[in-house]
């Protein structure tokens, strides 16, 4: 298993809730996962229901088995003082520089500087190791941005490596770059059966094949549970009016006569079930285009009442029952 998983998606697919599922899914049996904010909604506080995410790492919840979930809402500014003291030891020059607002001009202005330093910082947990030598964390999970400007912000660090042929910038880009094109890393992508999401899928995986950047698992989420199958909905195309009245009326639902409650809910559940077929025939194609792509695919339940914490740890097991952790 990659150790940094890069999790995208078009917006409205989930893909936070899906990168933090997939953290206390890799976080089990006494791993030590990292969960990364790059967006700066501070989301993953709100799904694990605690207080806004400082410029630090903090642990934020216990996975099955003792494992550990730590996150980080990485500050672009903070990131980039970071950086200034690393490589060039600014120290109080380096605040003095914030003071004066040039480190928030910096990383507005600045073409591509954010994400070099967002993946920067994400890059630099993964290669982290303790005083024994062993990595920091186990895996890294960033909630990356979506799908349309994906490759984009994770290729970024090789247009800086090619402007800045030397010094610590070229090399810092480099180092970046060689994590995420290499095993050590996977971009999963977040999806629903619907034809937009699932061609901007498409779209992104042809994206960053040619970029060849790794790509992962596509993960399939929000899914509604299978009413009907496909002879049910035959049947219902097919049975006449009064068939359906009929076992209506014999399951308690209004009498038999012409014109009683049981004839006048025939025309409601056959509008019902029509849209239902339309549903599932959309679903059962979008389905298949994704199967087509050739990677791992997963589906993740529909919480009709909304996501909660126990429902982050519900999509957690079922992450790691289909394999993915």
């Amino acid at each position: 298993m990659s150790r940094l998983q890069v999790v995208s998606g078009k917006g409205g697919t989930g893909k936070t809730t899906v990168a933090a599922a997939l953290a206390l899914a890799l976080a089990t049996e006494g791993k030590r996962t990292l969960l990364v904010e790059v967006e700066g909604r501070q989301g993953i506080a709100q799904l694990f229901e605690t207080e806004a995410l400082p410029y630090e790492e903090r642990k934020i919840a216990v996975a099955p088995g003792g494992g550990e979930v730590y996150a980080l809402a990485i500050d672009p500014e903070l990131a980039l003082l970071d950086y200034l003291q690393m490589f060039y030891k600014l120290g109080s020059a380096g605040r003095a520089l914030k003071k004066l607002g040039a480190i928030d001009f910096a990383t507005t202005i600045a073409p591509g500087l954010r994400d070099v330093l967002l993946t920067g910082k994400a890059c630099e947990a993964v290669r982290r190791k303790d005083r024994s030598g062993r990595f920091a964390y186990d895996y890294v999970v960033m909630d990356a941005p979506p799908t349309g400007r994906i490759t984009r912000f994770l290729n970024v660090n090789d247009e800086v490596a090619g402007l800045a042929k030397i010094g610590p910038i070229h090399n810092q880009a480099q180092a970046v770059m060689r994590v995420l094109k290499s095993p050590e890393t996977a971009v999963h992508l977040v999806t629903l059966l619907e034809e937009m999401p699932v061609q901007e899928t498409v779209d992104g995986i042809a994206e960053l094949r040619s970029a060849r950047l790794p790509v992962g698992r596509i993960i399939v989420n929000m899914v509604r549970p299978e009413v009907l199958d496909a002879a049910d909905l035959e049947l219902v195309r097919t049975a006449p009016r009064s068939t359906v009245a009929r076992s209506l009326s014999s399951a308690g639902l209004g009498g038999a006569r012409r014109g009683g409650r049981a004839e006048r809910l025939v025309d409601p559940l056959l509008t019902q079930a029509e849209e239902y077929a339309e549903r599932y025939t959309l679903e059962h194609e979008q389905r298949a285009v994704l199967t087509e792509l050739g990677l791992p695919l997963h589906e993740l339940p529909l919480f009709a009442e909304g996501m909660d914490l126990a429902g982050l740890y519900e999509l957690a097991r079922e992450l790691r029952e289909q394999g993915v952790s």
